[in-house]
């Protein structure tokens, strides 16, 4: 499988990306494989250039090592692809993209394709469909003299690239800059964004720290006068809520504990002080709004507690009316109870 470096080099070549593509070769040379073919033609990253007629992709691939002699499922390398296009397109493709190849790769001008020919004999080619045989041998001696003078041309035109190819390589990269992209342009954006934000920072650490002014006398009385107004009223609501819950609990406690009730009694039917807390909670819940420094009356609604949830009591009132399935749980927690607050009691005297 091919790693996520090769896939950035095919995308870079076939973006035509020469600048990311020389960073990424840059970089991860000796990750990537530049003779390795992808797509359903089986086509190496050189070939890829050639197809696409991009010299510059195609040189920089060259000069980190991509050999010009890989084959593709058609048996073709990079420099019968640039034939084709030369063969198909003409006009200055065969100067600007064969004869450069060619001169940094002279070896795959020999090598032959599937169909047995090299990249001279499709440069020679035409795109005309087969004529009949008749009209194949009239026009032999015609085309073979028309092979000829290529040859010729070919050597004057190579002769007088090389006296100008390549001398000023280097500058001819750096004479076409690439605009800038969305990747650029992003971490463009977040420098200057992370550099505002440590200017604000430095600005804000900067700037003297200034104490409010103080409040005038009445100022200060009316707001300590509406402090104390509004810890009156918390109290009171908190005595108003104790109070109901202490009020909806008796009631609690007498509709189920009479002696007149039948009502099946399952565990979420037994008014418990607190149905989801433990033992404690449930006898602080219960003991609720009194307090040890009550005194008598503490110990009052104490006892009459122990009575309430004591286990025989509680069996006797309430023992046949347990629904079975919570019988067990419901007198394990009475007996819980029971103890803590005969704790209490131990407490307080």
């Amino acid at each position: 499988m091919a790693s996520g470096y090769q896939h950035r080099l095919w995308r870079y070549v076939d973006s035509g990306r020469r600048r990311k593509l020389r960073k990424l070769l840059q970089r991860h040379r000796k990750v990537l494989d530049l003779s390795e073919p992808a797509g359903r033609k089986g086509r190496t990253p050189l070939h890829r250039s050639c197809a696409r007629q991009d010299l510059r992709t195609a040189i920089l691939l060259l000069k980190y090592g991509a050999d010009p002699s890989v084959l593709d499922q058609r048996g073709d390398t990079a420099l019968h692809v640039a034939a084709r296009q030369v063969a198909r397109k003409g006009g200055t493709v065969y100067e600007d993209l064969f004869v450069p190849l060619r001169c940094r790769c002279p070896a795959a001008m020999n090598i032959r394709n599937r169909d047995g020919r090299t990249p001279g004999d499709l440069l020679g080619q035409s795109e005309e469909k087969w004529c009949p045989q008749e009209a194949v041998e009239n026009g032999e001696a015609k085309r073979k003299a028309d092979a000829e003078w290529s040859c010729k041309l070919l050597g004057e035109w190579e002769d007088e690239y090389r006296e100008t190819c390549w001398q000023y390589e280097e500058d001819f990269y750096a004479t076409d800059p690439e605009p800038e992209n969305y990747e650029d342009w992003a971490d463009r954006i977040f420098r200057e964004y992370r550099q505002k934000q440590q200017q604000e920072r430095e600005r804000y650490q900067r700037k003297p720290k200034t104490t409010p002014p103080k409040p005038s006398p009445g100022l200060q009385q009316l707001l300590e006068e509406e402090h104390l107004l509004y810890e009156k009223r918390a109290r009171a609501k908190d005595e108003e809520l104790k109070e109901a819950k202490k009020r909806r609990y008796q009631e609690s406690c007498s509709r189920v504990f009479s002696a007149d009730s039948s009502r099946l009694l399952y565990y979420a039917d037994i008014p418990w002080p607190c149905a989801t807390g433990t033992a404690e909670e449930m006898a602080a819940v219960a003991l609720h709004g009194t307090g040890c420094s009550d005194g008598a009356a503490y110990r009052r609604l104490l006892r009459r507690q122990q009575v309430l949830w004591h286990p025989d009591k509680f069996a006797q009132r309430c023992g046949s009316r347990l629904a079975e399935q919570d019988r067990r749980r419901i007198l394990d927690t009475v007996t819980a109870l029971s103890q803590a607050f005969n704790r209490l009691a131990e407490a307080a005297k």
